[in-house]
């Protein structure tokens, strides 16, 4: 039985430029690598539609993280409103003692 061999994006971004940029050949590259070539294609595939993302990920990280630190600030307002708030219902819930303090 045979274990699936795991390769980082690392590599497999090497690999799909070898054979995009021409310095190596799809056959070439699966003989070197010891690929099938439906595993090629389909890196080739993946690379190809998500390239563009690499050139969106400054415009969307800044979004995301002016996000981030908005939803942060929320929860840190909301947390002290909670405690805040349980403060007053336990004051208010507790009985007078019988001294009237």
């Amino acid at each position: 039985m045979s274990k699936r061999r795991i390769f980082t994006a690392k590599f497999k971004t090497q690999v799909v430029l070898d054979v995009l940029s021409g310095v190596k050949s799809t056959a070439e590259a699966c003989r070197e690598y010891n690929l099938q070539s439906q595993v090629l294609n389909r890196w080739k595939a993946q690379f190809l539609d998500q390239a563009h993302t690499i050139f969106e990920t400054d415009a969307q990280q800044n979004q995301e993280q002016h996000r981030l630190a908005e939803l942060e600030q929320m929860v840190g307002r909301l947390t002290m409103e909670l405690e805040a708030a349980k403060k007053v219902s336990a004051f208010l819930t507790s009985p007078l003692r019988p001294n009237g303090r």
